[in-house]
Protein backbone atom coordinates (compact mmCIF):
# COMPACT_ATOMS: atom_id res chain seq x y z
CA UNK A 1 0.00 0.00 0.00
CA UNK A 2 1.14 3.36 -0.85
CA UNK A 3 2.10 5.63 1.65
CA UNK A 4 0.84 9.57 0.91
CA UNK A 5 4.12 10.79 1.37
CA UNK A 6 5.46 8.89 -1.43
CA UNK A 7 1.81 9.34 -4.20
CA UNK A 8 3.63 12.25 -5.93
CA UNK A 9 6.75 10.43 -7.15
CA UNK A 10 6.70 10.08 -10.73
CA UNK A 11 6.53 6.77 -12.54
CA UNK A 12 10.18 6.46 -13.29
CA UNK A 13 11.33 6.12 -16.87
CA UNK A 14 11.32 2.23 -18.59
CA UNK A 15 15.20 1.58 -19.19
CA UNK A 16 14.28 0.83 -23.12
CA UNK A 17 13.69 4.52 -23.55
CA UNK A 18 17.40 5.76 -21.49
CA UNK A 19 20.04 7.07 -23.90
CA UNK A 20 23.31 3.97 -24.40
CA UNK A 21 25.72 6.25 -22.28
CA UNK A 22 28.87 4.97 -21.43
CA UNK A 23 31.58 5.51 -19.03
CA UNK A 24 33.67 8.90 -20.34
CA UNK A 25 35.71 9.67 -17.13
CA UNK A 26 36.45 9.05 -13.46
CA UNK A 27 37.48 10.55 -10.24
CA UNK A 28 40.01 8.87 -7.89
CA UNK A 29 40.97 9.24 -4.52
CA UNK A 30 44.13 7.14 -3.46
CA UNK A 31 43.76 4.55 -6.59
CA UNK A 32 40.08 4.45 -5.82
CA UNK A 33 37.82 4.60 -8.44
CA UNK A 34 35.24 7.42 -6.34
CA UNK A 35 32.91 8.35 -9.08
CA UNK A 36 32.23 7.83 -12.67
CA UNK A 37 30.46 9.78 -15.26
CA UNK A 38 28.81 8.70 -18.53
CA UNK A 39 27.70 10.50 -21.42
CA UNK A 40 28.10 10.31 -25.40
CA UNK A 41 30.55 11.96 -27.57
CA UNK A 42 31.14 12.23 -31.54
CA UNK A 43 34.15 13.54 -33.43
CA UNK A 44 33.44 14.50 -37.01
CA UNK A 45 35.22 15.32 -40.36
CA UNK A 46 34.26 18.88 -42.55
CA UNK A 47 32.10 16.62 -44.93
CA UNK A 48 29.93 15.02 -41.34
CA UNK A 49 31.13 11.71 -41.45
CA UNK A 50 31.75 9.99 -38.01
CA UNK A 51 35.73 9.98 -37.06
CA UNK A 52 35.16 8.56 -33.39
CA UNK A 53 32.20 7.92 -31.23
CA UNK A 54 31.00 6.43 -27.41
CA UNK A 55 27.74 6.08 -26.28
CA UNK A 56 24.95 6.84 -28.92
CA UNK A 57 25.49 10.25 -30.65
CA UNK A 58 22.21 10.33 -32.41
CA UNK A 59 20.11 10.17 -29.18
CA UNK A 60 18.25 13.54 -28.95
CA UNK A 61 19.23 15.87 -26.67
CA UNK A 62 18.95 19.27 -25.15
CA UNK A 63 22.18 21.32 -26.58
CA UNK A 64 20.85 24.61 -24.31
CA UNK A 65 23.33 27.49 -24.48
CA UNK A 66 25.39 25.35 -26.74
CA UNK A 67 22.60 26.48 -28.80
CA UNK A 68 23.57 30.51 -28.97
CA UNK A 69 25.85 31.08 -31.57
CA UNK A 70 23.23 29.43 -34.12
CA UNK A 71 20.78 32.03 -32.70
CA UNK A 72 23.13 34.86 -33.18
CA UNK A 73 23.84 33.29 -36.75
CA UNK A 74 20.24 33.82 -37.57
CA UNK A 75 20.15 37.59 -36.09
CA UNK A 76 23.16 38.47 -38.31
CA UNK A 77 21.54 36.84 -40.99
CA UNK A 78 18.39 39.24 -40.46
CA UNK A 79 20.43 42.42 -40.80
CA UNK A 80 21.91 42.73 -37.00
CA UNK A 81 25.08 44.17 -36.82
CA UNK A 82 26.96 45.06 -33.79
CA UNK A 83 30.71 44.90 -33.41
CA UNK A 84 32.95 42.01 -32.56
CA UNK A 85 32.91 41.96 -28.80
CA UNK A 86 28.77 42.64 -28.77
CA UNK A 87 28.38 39.99 -31.25
CA UNK A 88 30.42 37.43 -28.90
CA UNK A 89 27.89 38.54 -26.29
CA UNK A 90 25.06 37.92 -28.29
CA UNK A 91 26.30 34.46 -28.38
CA UNK A 92 27.74 34.23 -24.60
CA UNK A 93 26.47 32.74 -21.64
CA UNK A 94 28.54 35.17 -19.62
CA UNK A 95 29.62 35.59 -16.31
CA UNK A 96 27.78 38.61 -15.65
CA UNK A 97 30.80 40.74 -15.03
CA UNK A 98 30.82 44.44 -15.21
CA UNK A 99 31.40 44.21 -18.84
CA UNK A 100 28.69 41.80 -19.74
CA UNK A 101 26.14 43.69 -18.00
CA UNK A 102 27.63 47.28 -19.75
CA UNK A 103 27.73 45.15 -23.24
CA UNK A 104 23.99 44.43 -23.26
CA UNK A 105 23.40 47.68 -22.28
CA UNK A 106 25.40 49.03 -25.19
CA UNK A 107 23.19 46.66 -28.09
CA UNK A 108 19.78 47.97 -26.36
CA UNK A 109 20.70 51.56 -26.43
CA UNK A 110 21.82 51.76 -30.01
CA UNK A 111 18.57 50.12 -30.58
CA UNK A 112 16.29 52.71 -28.88
CA UNK A 113 15.68 49.95 -25.93
CA UNK A 114 16.23 49.56 -22.29
CA UNK A 115 16.13 46.66 -19.84
CA UNK A 116 12.69 46.99 -19.20
CA UNK A 117 12.73 45.67 -22.91
CA UNK A 118 14.28 41.99 -21.83
CA UNK A 119 12.19 39.02 -21.22
CA UNK A 120 14.50 36.78 -20.02
CA UNK A 121 14.56 35.41 -16.62
CA UNK A 122 15.89 37.14 -13.31
CA UNK A 123 19.40 35.73 -11.88
CA UNK A 124 22.51 36.12 -9.90
CA UNK A 125 25.99 36.55 -12.12
CA UNK A 126 26.85 32.91 -13.18
CA UNK A 127 30.90 33.63 -12.27
CA UNK A 128 31.44 32.26 -9.01
CA UNK A 129 33.46 35.53 -8.65
CA UNK A 130 31.11 37.74 -10.46
CA UNK A 131 28.42 36.74 -8.31
CA UNK A 132 29.61 36.45 -4.63
CA UNK A 133 30.59 40.51 -5.86
CA UNK A 134 27.40 41.40 -6.66
CA UNK A 135 26.12 39.74 -3.98
CA UNK A 136 27.83 41.11 -1.57
CA UNK A 137 26.96 44.45 -2.88
CA UNK A 138 23.84 44.08 -1.78
CA UNK A 139 22.28 43.18 -4.78
CA UNK A 140 19.45 40.90 -5.70
CA UNK A 141 18.83 38.71 -9.28
CA UNK A 142 18.16 40.61 -12.49
CA UNK A 143 17.55 40.19 -16.25
CA UNK A 144 20.76 41.75 -17.01
CA UNK A 145 23.06 39.83 -14.76
CA UNK A 146 21.37 36.71 -16.08
CA UNK A 147 24.11 34.67 -18.01
CA UNK A 148 21.49 35.13 -21.30
CA UNK A 149 21.19 39.14 -21.16
CA UNK A 150 23.31 39.63 -24.48
CA UNK A 151 21.49 36.70 -27.03
CA UNK A 152 18.35 38.89 -25.52
CA UNK A 153 19.25 42.57 -26.00
CA UNK A 154 20.43 41.32 -29.44
CA UNK A 155 17.11 39.42 -30.10
CA UNK A 156 15.18 42.73 -29.04
CA UNK A 157 17.44 45.06 -31.27
CA UNK A 158 17.17 42.06 -34.45
CA UNK A 159 13.41 42.38 -34.02
CA UNK A 160 14.26 46.54 -34.24
CA UNK A 161 16.11 46.35 -36.69
CA UNK A 162 13.45 44.08 -38.92
CA UNK A 163 10.27 46.61 -37.50
CA UNK A 164 9.10 42.99 -35.61
CA UNK A 165 7.61 44.01 -32.03
CA UNK A 166 9.58 43.45 -29.35
CA UNK A 167 6.94 42.58 -26.83
CA UNK A 168 7.00 38.60 -27.25
CA UNK A 169 9.99 38.31 -29.16
CA UNK A 170 10.43 34.62 -27.34
CA UNK A 171 7.30 33.25 -28.71
CA UNK A 172 7.97 30.29 -31.08
CA UNK A 173 5.46 32.12 -33.47
CA UNK A 174 7.17 35.11 -33.65
CA UNK A 175 9.15 36.16 -36.52
CA UNK A 176 12.61 35.72 -34.95
CA UNK A 177 12.03 32.28 -33.29
CA UNK A 178 10.78 31.42 -36.82
CA UNK A 179 14.31 32.64 -38.43
CA UNK A 180 15.68 30.85 -35.57
CA UNK A 181 14.23 27.68 -36.23
CA UNK A 182 15.09 27.53 -39.81
CA UNK A 183 18.61 28.23 -39.11
CA UNK A 184 18.85 26.19 -36.76
CA UNK A 185 17.65 23.37 -39.17
CA UNK A 186 20.23 24.58 -41.72
CA UNK A 187 23.04 24.32 -39.76
CA UNK A 188 22.63 21.07 -38.49
CA UNK A 189 20.99 19.20 -41.24
CA UNK A 190 17.93 18.21 -38.30
CA UNK A 191 14.30 18.74 -38.12
CA UNK A 192 13.99 19.01 -33.63
CA UNK A 193 12.77 15.34 -32.76
CA UNK A 194 10.78 18.23 -30.29
CA UNK A 195 10.83 21.25 -28.70
CA UNK A 196 11.14 22.99 -25.49
CA UNK A 197 11.70 25.91 -23.07
CA UNK A 198 15.22 26.77 -21.86
CA UNK A 199 16.23 28.10 -19.16
CA UNK A 200 16.19 31.53 -20.27
CA UNK A 201 12.65 31.64 -21.52
CA UNK A 202 13.83 31.09 -25.23
CA UNK A 203 12.71 27.97 -27.76
CA UNK A 204 15.15 25.06 -27.35
CA UNK A 205 15.31 22.28 -29.60
CA UNK A 206 16.01 18.61 -29.35
CA UNK A 207 18.81 17.58 -31.50
CA UNK A 208 21.50 15.00 -31.90
CA UNK A 209 25.17 15.61 -30.85
CA UNK A 210 26.14 14.49 -34.64
CA UNK A 211 23.96 17.19 -35.72
CA UNK A 212 25.41 19.86 -33.36
CA UNK A 213 28.60 18.98 -34.52
CA UNK A 214 28.03 19.77 -38.02
CA UNK A 215 26.76 23.35 -36.89
CA UNK A 216 29.99 24.08 -35.15
CA UNK A 217 32.10 22.82 -37.48
CA UNK A 218 30.13 24.97 -40.54
CA UNK A 219 30.55 28.05 -37.90
CA UNK A 220 34.38 27.60 -37.30
CA UNK A 221 35.64 26.78 -41.39
CA UNK A 222 33.21 29.28 -42.52
CA UNK A 223 35.31 32.57 -44.27
CA UNK A 224 34.07 35.62 -46.28
CA UNK A 225 32.99 38.78 -45.42
CA UNK A 226 29.44 38.00 -46.14
CA UNK A 227 29.00 35.17 -44.03
CA UNK A 228 27.31 35.28 -41.08
CA UNK A 229 28.68 32.13 -39.44
CA UNK A 230 31.88 33.79 -40.60
CA UNK A 231 30.98 36.23 -38.43
CA UNK A 232 29.57 35.04 -35.43
CA UNK A 233 32.75 32.78 -34.81
CA UNK A 234 35.38 35.27 -35.73
CA UNK A 235 33.91 37.59 -32.96
CA UNK A 236 33.75 34.73 -30.49
CA UNK A 237 37.33 33.99 -31.19
CA UNK A 238 38.91 37.49 -30.73
CA UNK A 239 36.54 37.70 -27.62
CA UNK A 240 36.28 34.87 -25.49
CA UNK A 241 35.81 37.02 -22.33
CA UNK A 242 33.01 38.10 -24.05
CA UNK A 243 31.66 34.69 -25.23
CA UNK A 244 32.22 33.16 -21.59
CA UNK A 245 34.07 35.35 -19.46
CA UNK A 246 37.40 35.33 -17.09
CA UNK A 247 38.40 31.73 -15.10
CA UNK A 248 35.98 29.85 -17.65
CA UNK A 249 37.76 27.13 -19.31
CA UNK A 250 36.30 27.81 -22.62
CA UNK A 251 37.71 31.28 -22.62
CA UNK A 252 40.67 29.06 -21.86
CA UNK A 253 40.56 26.67 -24.48
CA UNK A 254 39.33 29.17 -27.38
CA UNK A 255 43.17 31.12 -26.42
CA UNK A 256 44.86 28.21 -25.87
CA UNK A 257 44.20 26.57 -29.30
CA UNK A 258 44.30 29.16 -31.87
CA UNK A 259 40.91 29.02 -34.17
CA UNK A 260 39.14 26.89 -31.97
CA UNK A 261 35.19 27.67 -31.30
CA UNK A 262 33.95 26.60 -28.35
CA UNK A 263 30.81 26.99 -26.26
CA UNK A 264 29.32 25.43 -23.04
CA UNK A 265 25.83 24.78 -22.61
CA UNK A 266 24.37 23.46 -19.26
CA UNK A 267 23.68 19.62 -18.26
CA UNK A 268 27.14 18.89 -19.18
CA UNK A 269 26.80 19.90 -22.63
CA UNK A 270 30.20 21.12 -24.73
CA UNK A 271 30.63 21.88 -28.74
CA UNK A 272 33.85 22.57 -30.28
CA UNK A 273 34.54 23.32 -33.77
CA UNK A 274 37.94 23.25 -35.49
CA UNK A 275 39.19 25.82 -38.21
CA UNK A 276 39.36 22.78 -40.74
CA UNK A 277 35.76 21.73 -40.45
CA UNK A 278 36.15 19.18 -38.12
CA UNK A 279 34.01 19.25 -34.72
CA UNK A 280 33.07 17.57 -31.56
CA UNK A 281 30.40 17.36 -29.10
CA UNK A 282 29.76 16.25 -25.53
CA UNK A 283 26.87 15.65 -23.28
CA UNK A 284 27.46 14.07 -19.98
CA UNK A 285 24.68 12.12 -19.21
CA UNK A 286 24.45 13.40 -15.18
CA UNK A 287 24.53 17.00 -16.21
CA UNK A 288 27.37 17.87 -14.59
CA UNK A 289 29.84 20.24 -15.20
CA UNK A 290 33.05 18.80 -14.24
CA UNK A 291 33.98 16.07 -16.50
CA UNK A 292 33.42 18.09 -19.35
CA UNK A 293 36.60 19.92 -20.56
CA UNK A 294 38.35 17.08 -19.68
CA UNK A 295 36.37 14.73 -22.03
CA UNK A 296 36.96 17.28 -24.58
CA UNK A 297 40.17 17.37 -24.62
CA UNK A 298 40.54 13.63 -24.63
CA UNK A 299 38.64 13.85 -28.13
CA UNK A 300 40.79 16.99 -29.41
CA UNK A 301 44.31 14.90 -28.42
CA UNK A 302 42.90 11.90 -30.44
CA UNK A 303 41.80 14.61 -33.51
CA UNK A 304 45.57 15.28 -33.40
CA UNK A 305 44.90 18.47 -31.69
CA UNK A 306 47.95 19.59 -30.07
CA UNK A 307 46.55 19.96 -26.54
CA UNK A 308 50.19 20.42 -24.77
CA UNK A 309 49.04 23.39 -23.60
CA UNK A 310 45.64 22.57 -22.18
CA UNK A 311 47.06 20.84 -19.61
CA UNK A 312 45.57 22.48 -16.47
CA UNK A 313 42.23 22.10 -18.08
CA UNK A 314 42.55 18.76 -19.39
CA UNK A 315 41.98 16.75 -15.80
CA UNK A 316 41.44 18.34 -12.14
CA UNK A 317 43.08 17.29 -9.05
CA UNK A 318 41.37 15.95 -6.58
CA UNK A 319 42.29 16.95 -3.14
CA UNK A 320 42.23 15.33 0.49
CA UNK A 321 43.62 17.58 3.46
CA UNK A 322 44.38 20.23 0.87
CA UNK A 323 47.03 18.41 -0.92
CA UNK A 324 46.18 15.79 -3.69
CA UNK A 325 45.19 12.56 -3.60
CA UNK A 326 43.72 11.75 -6.81
CA UNK A 327 42.52 13.12 -10.35
CA UNK A 328 39.21 13.41 -12.40
CA UNK A 329 40.33 12.69 -15.80
CA UNK A 330 39.20 11.40 -19.31
CA UNK A 331 38.89 7.65 -19.57
CA UNK A 332 40.01 5.41 -23.01
CA UNK A 333 36.60 5.81 -24.27
CA UNK A 334 36.44 6.11 -27.84
CA UNK A 335 35.71 4.03 -30.20
CA UNK A 336 37.71 3.14 -33.86
CA UNK A 337 36.69 4.58 -36.43
CA UNK A 338 35.62 2.05 -38.65
CA UNK A 339 33.35 1.05 -35.68
CA UNK A 340 32.12 5.01 -35.80
CA UNK A 341 31.47 4.52 -39.84
CA UNK A 342 29.63 1.36 -39.35
CA UNK A 343 26.10 0.94 -41.06
CA UNK A 344 24.98 -0.20 -37.30
CA UNK A 345 26.42 2.78 -35.40
CA UNK A 346 25.47 5.71 -37.67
Amino acid sequence: MFSPATAHIPTPLAPERLPEHVPLAVQTRDGLVESVHCGSVIAIAADGRALLTAGEPLAPFYPRSALKPLQAVAMVRAGLELPDELLALASASHSGAAAHRDGALRILDMHGLTPADLENSTDLPYGFREREEWVGGGRKATRLAQNCSGKHAAMAATCVVNGWRVPGYMDPAHPLQQLVARTVADLTGEEPERTSTDGCGTPLFALTLRGMARAFGRLASATGSGSAEAAVAGAMRRHPGMAAGEDRDVTALMRLVPGLLAKDGFEGVQLVGLPDGRAVAVKISDGGDRARMPVTVHLLAALDVDTSPLAGIAAAPVLGGGRPVGLLQAVDFLASPETANSPDAL
